[in-house]
């Protein structure tokens, strides 16, 4: 198990690194373009030069930095206190995400950076897959910690498979979309746009597929379960599944938001509306996130799942397939 938390960390790393490497071609083929002006400051929503179209507020910038450090400081105690390894995705894209915020540091004082820019972009944009992943494999395990994996519509190792697998595969299409949108050459910058659009649909589509089935599970447990339901009612809040199924709602809910407001920010384009306006940015992209993220503060898994608890065996899982076949249906 040991091993896989590794390998999981080691891809998420490897993930980034070689994002990273599909912007580098991007910023090689800049032509000779005239020089910014001289006053970036001076009309910054009309200047082709400044990415943002606006001036990146520092108040705001070191909120949001301090708040995501905040909690991923918080969350990387939690997981050595709680020794549940299985959520360090979600504490490693706090800290790429924090980058992003720092990065806009840099776009205050120097607007017209691409290079500043698209480092921003990419720790951003592309961090929340982090998060993403982390609620997926956050249902498997809740499941299994109460005995309820029959009420998931798919066995969970194979349903947390499905939707991690989803969720690279949407990070790489994002990757190389946005690698692609920060060329200076019309067309690829315009096929760069439309790739990443569509890794954005597609990421969304998935964690919305994923929410059904979340909701579907919850349904299940309380119509059909009513004694599972109440099992942790006598006990401390902490040790109450319900609690963790509670923050976990709260948490798709804000990832949702968010995905939602990039799918139509891309889709006016990068100057379009909502993208030059930086409060959106922040109401509709780092508001949800945050509190995406800081559910799990006061809520961390680990306080209700113990760290040795882990997936059924295959063979189990297949045995509670068939004596729950309606664990499989639709409905």
């Amino acid at each position: 198990m040991l091993r896989s938390h590794r390998s999981s960390i080691l891809s998420l790393v490897l993930l980034f690194s070689a994002a990273s490497s599909l912007v580098e071609p991007a910023l090689a083929r800049q032509p000779n373009i005239p020089p910014p002006p001289s006053n970036p400051y001076l009309d910054p929503k009309d200047d082709p030069y400044n990415p943002l179209r606006y001036i990146a507020s520092n108040t705001f910038t070191a909120i949001a930095f301090s708040i995501v450090l905040a909690i991923a400081f918080i969350q990387t105690w939690y997981t050595w206190k709680y020794r549940v390894k299985w959520m360090s995705a979600m504490v490693i894209g706090e800290y790429t995400y924090a980058i992003g915020f720092a990065c806009r540091f840099g776009l205050h004082y120097h607007p017209e950076s691409s290079g500043t820019y698209i480092v921003e972009y990419l720790f951003i944009v592309l961090s929340p897959c982090a998060f993403i992943a982390a609620n997926y494999v956050l249902l498997g395990r809740l499941a299994t910690h109460i005995n309820c994996t029959h009420h998931v519509l798919l066995p969970v190792r194979r349903l947390t498979w499905i939707f991690v697998t989803s969720d690279i595969t949407t990070f790489l299409i994002q990757a190389a979309g946005g690698g692609l949108s920060t060329s200076h050459d019309v067309s690829s910058a315009l096929a760069g746009s439309h790739i990443f659009l569509a890794g954005l649909v597609l990421q969304l589509a998935s964690f919305l597929v994923f929410s059904v089935i979340y909701a579907r599970f919850l349904y299940k447990v309380c119509s059909q379960d009513p004694e599972l339901l109440r099992r942790d009612a006598s006990g401390r809040w902490y040790r109450d599944w319900r609690t963790l199924a509670g923050a976990l709602v709260v948490s798709c809910i804000g990832i949702l938001v968010r995905s939602g407001y990039r799918v139509a920010e891309l889709s006016q384009g990068y100057i379009g509306h909502l993208a030059t306006t930086e409060a959106f940015f922040y109401g509709l992209d780092t508001l949800p996130l945050l509190i995406a993220i800081g559910i799990y503060v006061p809520f961390w898994p680990g306080m209700f799942i113990s760290p040795d608890a882990t997936f059924l065996p295959k063979e189990a899982e297949r045995e509670v397939e068939q004596k729950f076949p309606h664990g499989a249906s639709v409905v």
